[in-house]
């Protein structure tokens, strides 16, 4: 093993032995390098006054050369916040902005030691790292049985995890808090579970209330105390649209410091938060009591980026941080708040009403963008074609009965011609 994967290791194991134990075998390897270009590079930029003949970029005049049929589209900006490589952990401006957004959206952090965040290319990116630090084949991978597909990929197929699922709602629609804890106590023998909190969940816009909260940071404590590590990672790629009473908060606050056998990762980002999807700007935050433990798993971190895509985007990265920093943001922001908003309560109307004739139920949806119809007398993934072909439609079928439907991309005074015309689609697969 390389000697700084050792020295990161030992920082770990020092700090908290149980953490330690979380790291998947490629956690335990992997390291950021001291001694290569990147670093090489760094000095050269500090104390190269004549020629900095290091990083492969070109320049010109003084600065990073460039295009101007590009740069004309990009005049408000400087070349230099755009060109040239972005550190490898994200630009320190953003990094502490968002750090300092995260303690004002949670104020549960607040005396609690986690790290800077570092910068990924969006949540899909972030979970990766998650997967590749701390996911051994057959480890025990705990979410529900509604969420994101993606999660299947990344921490089944790429990392062999044992996909673990358990049923979201508990029969009076509330978070099943009890079938989380069975399905970490169930892996006692392993000593060892990744937990995956989705709120706002993806697909059925669900998040918890505060005592749900509660209940989903007991199970956990619990799973702890019987001996067992969990890595916890929080994915709040919907953090804040949250439209009636819930947490609006992110258990990653409640989980920091709670047990040495719990190791809390925030995974984040502006991508949907802040409506700037292709931009893919997301954030991985770690939380541990010791600042070396923090340390060692952010160059831990550094070594996936350095190994996968060595560094995010530039440009992407310096939009975001101005649009943080202007003081016209929070307004904006609200402004679009509202917007989802009310699509959410027009969608909940129009399903309250009577109109509908008890063709479907839905899943209880309180935040995010999306919605889950419980279809009754028809299957899902044929009223998906049937949509589609016959009017135009497009909506997702998960599992059997259930259809996805993204109130988020429909105007408001849209959505009642939307919902009959599923209704209509229903009732023509009924009188086949």
């Amino acid at each position: 093993m390389n000697p700084l994967a050792e020295q990161l290791n030992e920082s770990i194991r020092s700090g908290n032995v149980h953490l330690y134990e979380m790291l998947s075998t490629l956690g335990k390897e992997i390291y950021f390098p001291k001694e290569g270009i990147l670093s090489q590079s760094a000095e050269a930029s500090s104390l190269a006054k004549k020629f900095n003949a290091t990083i492969g970029i070109a320049t010109e005049n003084g600065g990073p050369m460039h295009l101007a049929v590009i740069q004309d589209t990009l005049s408000a900006y400087k070349p230099q916040d755009l060109y040239p490589y972005a550190p490898p952990a994200g630009k320190p401006e953003l990094r502490t902005v968002w750090r300092e957004k995260m303690l004002q959206d949670n104020p549960s952090l607040s005396g609690k030691s986690f790290g800077n965040p570092i910068v990924t290319n969006a949540l899909t990116h972030g979970l990766s790292m998650v997967a590749d630090l701390f996911v051994n084949e057959g480890d025990a991978v705990i979410y529900p049985d509604k969420n994101w597909e993606n999660y299947e990929l990344t921490f089944g197929i790429r990392r062999h995890g044992s996909i673990v699922n358990y049923p979201l709602f508990t029969d009076d629609m509330k978070f099943n808090s009890e079938g989380l804890r069975d399905a970490l106590l169930a892996q006692k023998d392993k000593g060892k579970a990744i937990v995956i909190l989705n709120f706002p969940n993806n697909p059925t816009g669900y998040t918890p209330g505060a005592k749900e909260g509660e209940q989903i940071v007991a199970a956990i404590l619990e799973a702890a105390e019987a001996g067992i590590n969990v890595t916890v990672v929080t994915d709040d790629a919907y953090f804040g649209l949250f439209f009636e009473t819930s947490l609006n908060e992110s258990l990653f606050g409640k989980l920091a410091g709670l047990h040495p056998r719990i190791l809390p990762v925030k995974v984040d980002g502006a991508t949907k938060e802040d409506y700037v999807w292709g931009f893919r700007v997301g954030f991985i935050t770690f939380a541990a009591e010791s600042k070396e433990t923090l340390a060692a798993l952010e160059q831990k971190a550094l070594g996936i980026i350095r190994a996968t895509i060595s560094s995010g985007a530039h440009p992407s990265q310096t939009f975001v941080l101005q649009a943080l920093k202007s003081p016209d943001f929070a307004a904006q922001k609200e402004e679009k708040f509202n917007i989802m908003k009310g699509r959410a309560n027009k969608v909940k109307s129009l399903l309250d009403s009577e109109k509908y004739g008890g063709v479907w139920e839905y899943y209880p949806f309180n935040s995010g963008y999306f919605m889950c119809l419980k279809l009754k007398n028809v299957h899902a993934e044929p009223l998906r074609q049937h949509l589609l072909h016959e009017y135009g439609i497009g909506t997702i079928a998960l599992g059997d009965r259930d259809l996805r439907i993204a109130f988020s991309c429909i105007a408001e005074e849209h959505l009642e011609e939307l919902f009959d015309m599923i209704y209509k689609a229903v009732l023509d697969l009924q009188t086949k």
